[in-house]
């Protein structure tokens, strides 16, 4: 036995790679935007303020992402690394700009997520009470869901993605059994294209419904985070970006049509205003059955647990890779030896995410229009702007390296999707109002949020550069950061035992 073999300790577990293929992160991203949720929790709200309009919108976003993803996975396969948003915008706008990046991503995974909990609080309430007639306070509901998602988040990757497999494939099938009906029945006064006229695509509402529709895509882009555990991830990654966002856009637009046929075109502009929170089941039970609006409200409830385990595990992964780059203690980069999951990095968000309801639920916020509208709307904010800031970083970087790629996919459609980016992001802040539903005095507030968390970072990159110079000139760097240390471990070894 060699001397190197004899000095090296046991190596570290580490995350389950090769575990997830192309329909496994398209499950994740998929589950996280909880698409049953958004069509019957918010499709009624674009419908009554866009009118039948709505659809186009859906599929305008879809678009605007989708040329976003042409950049992003582009420059996915020339940048080895965990971090996704933070390590394309280190790459093209600098280390403070990343690690700021890196900071303003950890807020908005973290209000995308921990917001939920609100939702499925609620969702979980009106459906005992729709269907047994239980009054269940929202409290102890939003608490067992943390520990739940934690378990679930806990266990292996590949269990998560069998989770969210059925429980995806459950939500869609619910919408998909009313859309048949609807078109096996020929809606209420036959089947028409009227919703894709441009005179109704777009009104005066037309930057309001954007707004809405833009939330709706919230998580296509964590397919990156997945890097670690994806088979052949050059390949698999753009696939399940693809996928995600081709899907999201065609199904929102095909669901939210089809409503409008469900009820007519002049008469579910008034359904939808008269009762925005039944308009799906009101369809389902005339097009399907009592039964089937019974399921749905069920599989709301999973949808949401759906979208709670996604961004769940993308947080961790994404704690995970910050912790291997030392930017958050390290501890939050060890992996189970078992289950191969950042469990230290779940309990930590698990913690983060207790804390935030409990306290909410002490100062007797309600669980949907606080807890859920006021800690979602900056993480919605800090998404796009973190799209936003990518794409600027794609062009860039690429004017500096020798590639073969083409210049539609490093240049044309990463500045385009900077500019209709940075028009959603102004869309969003100018219409938060309908996303908040609160006073000019909170939402300045959520807005301020996200500049404040990015210029934190910017100020956690100066105290880094002058205090720890070797962390923050190794930040973002070229390959995975799992395999960056192992490979200095174990050249470290080899040269000690030598």
């Amino acid at each position: 036995m060699s001397l190197t073999s004899q000095a090296s300790p046991p190596q570290a577990p580490t995350l389950r790679s090769g575990s997830l293929g192309t329909g496994d992160i398209t499950f994740f991203v998929v589950s996280a935007a909880a698409p049953l949720t958004v069509m019957a929790g918010v499709a009624p709200f674009a419908l009554a303020i866009g009118g039948i309009g709505a659809p186009v919108a859906y599929l305008a976003a879809g678009v605007v992402l989708a040329v976003f993803a042409v950049g992003f996975t582009t420059m996915g396969r020339h940048v080895a690394n965990g971090g996704a948003f933070y390590a394309y915008v280190t790459r093209g706008l600098g280390r403070p700009a990343g690690i700021g990046a890196a900071v303003l991503a950890l807020l908005a995974y973290n209000g995308l997520q921990i917001g939920m909990y609100g939702l499925i609080a609620t969702s979980t309430r009106d459906t005992l009470q729709a269907l047994f007639g239980w009054d269940v306070p929202w409290q102890p509901i939003a608490v067992v869901s943390v520990l739940v998602v934690w378990f679930a988040g806990y266990r292996s990757i590949d269990f998560g993605a069998k989770v969210l497999g059925v429980l995806l494939v459950a939500e869609t099938g619910i919408l998909v059994l009313l859309a048949g009906g609807v078109l096996l029945r020929g809606g209420a006064h036959g089947l028409h294209l009227d919703s894709f006229a441009p005179h109704n695509a777009w009104t005066p509402g037309t930057g309001a419904v954007l707004a809405f529709a833009f939330a709706a895509f919230c998580g296509f882009e964590s397919t990156a985070i997945y890097r670690a555990e994806a088979r052949d991830p050059r390949r698999t990654i753009p696939r399940a970006t693809y996928l995600a966002v081709a899907f999201l856009g065609l199904f929102y637009a095909f669901m939210v049509w089809t409503v409008v046929q469900a009820f007519g075109a002049r008469e579910v502009l008034a359904a939808a205003t008269a009762d925005p929170a039944g308009l799906f089941f009101a369809a389902t039970t005339e097009y399907v059955g009592s039964w089937a609006a019974d399921a749905m409200h069920v599989l709301i409830v999973t949808s949401v647990f759906a979208s709670l385990l996604a961004f769940h595990n993308a947080i961790t992964r994404y704690g995970h890779a910050l912790a291997h780059e030392g930017v958050l203690p390290a501890a939050l980069g060890r992996v189970h030896p078992r289950h191969r999951s950042p469990h230290l990095a779940g309990a930590a968000q698990t913690v983060l995410a207790a804390v935030v309801v409990l306290g909410f639920a002490a100062a007797g916020a309600d669980p949907y229009a606080q807890l859920l509208l006021w800690v979602n709307s900056p993480g919605l904010l800090g998404i796009v702007l973190l799209q936003a800031l990518t794409a600027i970083a794609v062009p860039v970087w690429f004017r500096r390296i020798r590639h073969t790629e083409g210049v539609l996919r490093t240049v044309v459609a990463p500045v385009t999707a900077a500019l209709l980016l940075l028009g959603a992001l102004y869309l969003l802040v100018d219409k938060i109002e309908f996303l908040t539903n609160a006073s000019t005095g909170v939402n300045l507030l959520l807005v301020l949020l996200v500049p404040a968390v990015f210029g934190g970072g910017l100020l956690l990159a100066a105290r880094l550069r002058r205090t720890r110079p070797a962390t923050y000139a190794a930040f973002a760097g070229e390959t995975d950061t799992t395999e960056t240390r192992t490979a200095e471990t174990d050249n470290a070894e080899t040269v000690t035992a030598g």
